[in-house]
Parts: structure tokens; sequence; C-alpha cells
């Protein structure tokens, strides 16, 4: 797990610390928006970027510009309906495409 200089953490020395982490929507067709007039080809078994994936926000990061990055973990299923998905681990994620779940 990345630890960002903004994870806000709990528990204790004692006991243990950990990140908080809060569960979101990752909004995939912003994440991986089209460029306007893009061809569309279908491919059966590639990933389903449409909708909204489940994930776990652990940090963030500020841009340069002041736009916020969370450091988020979530799945991305395939167009075909398999029960297998590709799990992407601390990727950064601009805010704007997170929901609070």
């Amino acid at each position: 797990m990345l630890d960002s200089p903004f994870t806000t953490w709990e528990g204790n020395d004692v006991h243990g610390r950990r990140p908080v982490v809060t569960g979101v929507g990752v909004r995939l067709d912003r994440l991986f928006a089209r460029p306007p007039g893009a061809t569309r080809r279908v491919i059966a078994s590639g990933l389903d970027l449409t909708g909204e994936a489940h994930g776990r926000l652990h940090g963030r990061f500020p841009g340069v510009e002041g736009d916020w990055l969370g450091v988020v973990d979530y799945e991305i299923g395939y167009a075909d309906g398999r029960r297998g998905k590709l799990y992407l681990v601390d990727q950064l994620v601009p805010f704007h495409v997170l929901r609070k779940r």
C-alpha cells in the first residue's frame, strides 16, 4: 500500500496503525474518456471501461496545479462477463472521477 503524505491513519503504535480506507466509485467512462470522433471497434474479450468500478481510496497527492489525485485500488471487469477481473493497486486517479460510496 502506497503511503502518501496525506494518508489518514487510525489506531496507534501499541495496537497497530492502519490507513483509513474510503469506499469510492471510479467512473471509468471519465477516467478512460475516448477522444471525440475516435473509431469504435468492439473487442468482446476486452476490458469493460464503462460505468463505475468499486474502489478503495487510501491516500491522496496534490498536483502542481491544485488538482488532487487519489491513491485507489479497484477492479475492472471484462466485456465477455468472465468472473476474473483485472485488479489494479495503488493507482493515481483524479478526484473528479471518484464518487464516495
